[in-house]
């Protein structure tokens, strides 16, 4: 190395200038720093050079060496929410249809229609299951079931939140005939998993239904069989129109009025008591129970509840008119029921399966990591900066080299750094 260029490095590791004129501007001796760094790494050049070819054969050598991953995508689309049929057909029950706006599920909604599906398929039940039919704790090479489920989890991406309103399973693998695999698995599995679950509208109303009839076929039959007990120990086979009247239009009362309580329940589960259909409910049904008072009759006292005026039957048939009045109110709140069950059942038909897959997941042919060629120019860049970086150092330890007192001070920090010392 030539006096002229030593002075360089010098110049360059004190931050001055190699100029004469202490009088220069600010802007000068910064043209001077730059210079005097361009010099030291044009004398290093072969060392950057080096430097940064290892760095791209390296990159190289990494990029093939990486495990390489592949993703996989089954997309599915879930049930929408609707119940035109079951509507239509509560509207033919007139006055008797109170229980249409629970038919039509008004106001049972959620934010996101697609939360609780994506619950499900990352649910503990469905996670296990692809654990065990995939054998994935010998896969990755995990001793307990619940350290291979977070392993999925880690390589599984389950997204119910973009605007197509569809689910995206996305899994992950370094196989990626697997990665399909697993993606069409997960789909399996929910199918599985959800088989006797009331997931969609219709469903829980054809459940909610049928446990109501059930119930209501039951009372039937009790009353039928009271109401012909009455007639073997009366003799009485019929009354007179006015008192049938009064009876039936005593039953129609109490059948409305029961519906409009099963209705209220209903949206008591998902509506709050300010809620303005729950309050015009509850309304019509203090309209209601005010109109059977005004017969005489009552919802809380069952047969006993309604009792004609004194005069218009005679004593001997009181407790045949109960009994009828018991059997026609079964009867209407059998029909009201039986309508709504078989709508919900029409609905959860015309809805199909529960899920609907859109794009099953196919074999890969492209792998997502590594990037090979990201990887050779990030790494190549990399080196030839630490390269330019490692130049301008060697200068700086050169300059102090050369200097006695530097010189010094750099030994006795070589002999306290020393093991033997």
């Amino acid at each position: 190395m030539t006096t002229e260029t030593t002075q360089f490095d010098l110049n360059l590791a004190a931050g001055t200038s190699t100029g004469t004129d202490n009088g220069a501007p600010e802007a000068k001796e910064e043209a001077i720093s730059l210079l005097d760094i361009l010099i030291v790494l044009a004398e290093r050049k072969r060392f950057i050079l080096k430097v940064t070819g290892a760095s791209a054969l390296l990159a190289v050598v990494l990029s093939f060496v990486l495990p390489v991953r592949y993703e996989a995508t089954a997309t599915i689309l879930t049930p929408q929410q609707n119940s035109p049929m079951s509507a239509a057909l509560a509207a033919q029950l007139g006055n008797l249809g109170g229980m249409a706006s629970l038919a039509s599920g008004a106001g049972l909604s959620l934010k996101n229609p697609n939360d609780p599906y994506v619950g499900m398929l990352t649910s503990r039940t469905v996670e296990d299951a692809m654990v065990k039919n995939f054998d994935l704790m010998g896969e990755y090479h995990k001793n307990r079931l619940s350290d291979a489920r977070k392993k999925l989890e880690k390589r599984t991406t389950i997204d119910g939140a973009n605007k197509d309103g569809m689910i995206h399973i996305t899994v992950e693998d370094h196989d990626a005939q697997r990665a399909a695999q697993l993606a069409n698995g997960y789909v399996d599995q929910f199918r599985d998993f959800s088989h006797h679950l009331a997931l969609t509208e219709a469903s829980q109303r054809r459940l909610f239904f049928e446990q109501e009839l059930e119930l209501a076929k039951n009372k039937l039959a009790d009353a039928e069989e009271a109401m012909k007990q009455t007639e073997q120990s009366t003799g009485l086979i019929e009354v007179n129109s006015q008192a049938k009247a009064l009876i039936d239009s005593a039953s129609v009362l109490r059948a409305q009025i029961a519906t409009k309580e099963v209705q209220i329940r209903g949206m008591e589960t998902y509506a709050n008591g300010e809620n303005a259909q729950l309050v015009m409910a509850r309304q019509e049904l203090e309209s209601l129970r005010a109109q059977l008072a005004k017969l005489g009759g009552s919802t809380d006292s069952g047969s006993e509840g309604f009792i004609l005026p004194k005069g218009m039957v005679p004593e001997a048939a009181t407790e045949y008119i109960r009994r009828m009045r018991e059997v026609k109110y079964c009867e209407t709140i059998f029909d009201i029921l039986a309508r709504q069950f078989e709508a919900a059942k029409l609905d959860e038909a015309k809805q199909g399966a529960v899920i609907q897959v859109v794009d099953t997941a196919t074999v890969p042919d492209k792998r997502i990591f590594p990037k090979r060629s990201l990887v050779v120019i990030g790494t190549t860049l990399c080196g030839f900066i630490l390269a330019i970086f490692a130049a301008i150092f060697m200068a700086y330890f050169q300059r102090l080299k050369n200097e006695p007192e530097s010189s010094r001070k750099l030994g006795a920090l070589r002999q306290a750094l020393s093991i033997r010392s």
